[in-house]
C-alpha cells in the first residue's frame, strides 16, 4: 500500500487530506504535536468523517490511518523515507517548526539512495507557499543536499477551499476525532511542482496557473465569506447561512461577486461562465444549515484580514487595477471596522485603535491606503453611516 505522510492531524489534515489520501487506496501517517490526538489516532486506526448537507448527512470511517508524534524527529524522518507522497497542514505560523522535520526526512532519503522523487502537497493559505517552505528547509540542509532538493522534491501548492468547521462540543465529547465536512472535496494542485508523474488521487484537480485559483479563492470565496461575516454580526445573524438568506446581505453580495468576479475574468481569463458557476455553486455551500458555520469563526481576525494584500483591500486594488468601482467591496471593509465582538482579541485591539486613534488610522497603517487615494474617503463614509445604526 502507499504510503502518505500528513503534517497536520487538524480539520485540513483530517477533514480534507485524509479522505482523499483514503479513498485513492493510501496509508496516512499523520505527523501531529498534540499526543492526545496521536494517541487516539494509533489506538483505533480510524477516525469518523461526516459529509453534511441540508438535504442529508453521511457518515465515513477514515481507515488505514495511524500517527506518529511530532516531537519524534527520528520517527519522522524514517516514514518520509518510505513515503511516495507528503503533505502539509499545519497553519502558516508552523510551517518553519515542520521545516527541519521535512529537512530531516528528505536528508534520510538521500542517504538511503531512494530513487524516488518526493512531491509535499502544502496545503496552507499563503501566497508563495512553495517558496516559503523551499526556503525553511533549505536553511536546514547541509549544502551538499540542497541538489538532490531541488531535482527530487517537488513543492506543490494547493487552494483549500473546503469548508471545515469545528465540530459541536457534545459531538467531540463522544467521538473525539470526529470531523464535519461539506461535500465539496475539489483540490486545485500546481501541476507543474510535480517532480515526476502525478498522483492519481481522488479529489486532485492539476492546474497550470495556480495563482488564478489562489486569487479565485482569495477574492472570491473569502471575500464573499467576509461580506457574510461581517455584515452578519451587523445584521444580529448567529451563522453564516443566515447572512446569505438576509435580503440586503444578499444584495451586497451580488455586487460584491460582479466587482471582483469582472475584475478577475479580465486578469486571467477566466470564463464569465466559469465564474458563474463558481459563484452561484459557493452561494449554495455558503447557505449549507447543517455546517453551523458561525459569524464570529469566519469574522475572526479581522485586523489580519484588513491587511493590504488580503481579502478585502486586496480585492478593493485589484478592481481598482481594471478600473472597476469597487462599492460593495469598500462597504464591506466599512463593515469590517465596525467588527467588535468581545470575545475576538483582534476585534477588541481594532475597536479599541479606532476609538483612540480613529477609523483613518486603521486605514493608513493596517490597510495601508493612502489618505490621498478617492477610496479612503470613500470607506470612511460608508464606516460613518454605518456607526450611525450601530
Amino acid at each position: 500500500m502507499k504510503k502518505a505522510v500528513v503534517f497536520g492531524a487538524g480539520n485540513i489534515g483530517r477533514g480534507f487530506l485524509g479522505q482523499l489520501f483514503f479513498e485513492s487506496g493510501y496509508e496516512t501517517v499523520f505527523v501531529e504535536a498534540v499526543p492526545s490526538v496521536v494517541e487516539l489516532l494509533n489506538k483505533k486506526k480510524a477516525y469518523p468523517l461526516w459529509v453534511v448537507s441540508d438535504e442529508e448527512k453521511e457518515k465515513f470511517e477514515i481507515r488505514n490511518v495511524r500517527a506518529v508524534s511530532a516531537g519524534n524527529g527520528d520517527a519522522v524522518a524514517e516514514e518520509l523515507t518510505e513515503a511516495d507522497l507528503a503533505a502539509t497542514a499545519v497553519g502558516v505560523g508552523n510551517i518553519s517548526k515542520i521545516a527541519p522535520l521535512l529537512a530531516k526526512g528528505i536528508a534520510r532519503r538521500a542517504t538511503f539512495k531512494n530513487p524516488g522523487p518526493l512531491n509535499i502537497i502544502i496545503c496552507e493559505n499563503l501566497l508563495s507557499a512553495g517558496k516559503t517552505l523551499k526556503a525553511e528547509i533549505r536553511q536546514s540542509l547541509p549544502p551538499e543536499l540542497h541538489d538532490y532538493l531541488d531535482k527530487k522534491v517537488g513543492m506543490v501548492e494547493t487552494v483549500v477551499s473546503r469548508m471545515v468547521p469545528p465540530a459541536p462540543p457534545e459531538m467531540k465529547e463522544q467521538e473525539p476525532l470526529l470531523v464535519l465536512v461539506e461535500p465539496y472535496k475539489i483540490l486545485p494542485v500546481a501541476k507543474h511542482g510535480f517532480k515526476g508523474e502525478i498522483p492519481q488521487i481522488n479529489g486532485f484537480l492539476p492546474v497550470a496557473d495556480i495563482q488564478a485559483y489562489e486569487e479565485l479563492k482569495l477574492y472570491v470565496h473569502n471575500l464573499v465569506h467576509a461580506v457574510c461575516a461581517y455584515f452578519g454580526y451587523l445584521k444580529n445573524c448567529r451563522y453564516i447561512w443566515e447572512a446569505v438568506a438576509h435580503p440586503e446581505i444578499r444584495k451586497i453580495l451580488k455586487g460584491t461577486l460582479k466587482e471582483a468576479g469582472t475584475a478577475l475574468i479580465k486578469k486571467h481569463h477566466f470564463s464569465k461562465k466559469e465564474l458563474r458557476d463558481y459563484s452561484g455553486d459557493l452561494l449554495q455551500r455558503f447557505a449549507n444549515k447543517a455546517l453551523g458555520d458561525t459569524v464570529y469563526r469566519v469574522g475572526r481576525q479581522p485586523l489580519r484580514k484588513l491587511g493590504p494584500q488580503d481579502r478585502l483591500v486586496g480585492a478593493a486594488r485589484l478592481c481598482l487595477n481594471f478600473e472597476i468601482e469597487p462599492k460593495n467591496v469598500i462597504f464591506t471593509i466599512a463593515a469590517a471596522l465596525c467588527y467588535n465582538y468581545k470575545e475576538d482579541e483582534e476585534a477588541v485591539n481594532l475597536a479599541k485603535m479606532i476609538s483612540e486613534k480613529g477609523a483613518g488610522y486603521v486605514l493608513r497603517e493596517i490597510c495601508k491606503i493612502k489618505s490621498e487615494e478617492p477610496i479612503y474617503n470613500a470607506i470612511l463614509e460608508k464606516y460613518n453611516n454605518l456607526k450611525q445604526k450601530m
